[in-house]
């Protein structure tokens, strides 16, 4: 089961075209839908919890905390709205594109893919590539 929590004023068009799009993603790749939660904040929210969790004071986009097992994948994905906005003027890219990246981005890693080396992102890169394009 997919989840959608709001602890801003953003708020997605269509959970049900996303919770798809998440589940058909979680599928490909082999594995089962857990419980997924995405929570969406804005920076103040989301550096409490990397202070607090990873004691990392510094802002980020996205957190994931992951509590998969085997091949049921399960976990609390949190997306600071305002850094998702001023990572898509960074990148040149519409807002739409950079969330949907994030949000893909946080499942691909439950499904076992890293990002430390230039190897594994641009392996990251190219699946999130592929399920962006996958969206209806």
């Amino acid at each position: 089961m997919i989840s959608f929590n709001y602890e801003t004023d953003f708020e997605l068009a269509s959970e049900d075209l996303v919770s798809n799009w998440v589940s058909n993603s979680i599928h490909n790749e082999g594995f089962k839908e857990g419980e997924i939660n995405y929570i969406f904040c804005d920076d103040a929210y989301l550096l409490d919890i990397n202070i607090e969790f990873l004691e990392h004071d510094t802002l980020t986009d996205i957190i994931s905390f992951d509590y998969t097992l085997g091949k049921l994948i399960s976990g609390d994905i949190y997306i600071s709205i305002e850094r998702v906005k001023e990572n898509a003027k960074d990148f040149d890219v519409t807002f739409d594109n950079e969330l949907s990246r994030v949000m893909i981005h946080g499942i691909l890693h439950y499904c076992g893919y890293k990002d430390k080396t230039e190897a594994d992102q641009s392996e990251m890169r190219s699946k999130e590539n592929y399920y962006i394009s996958k969206l209806p």
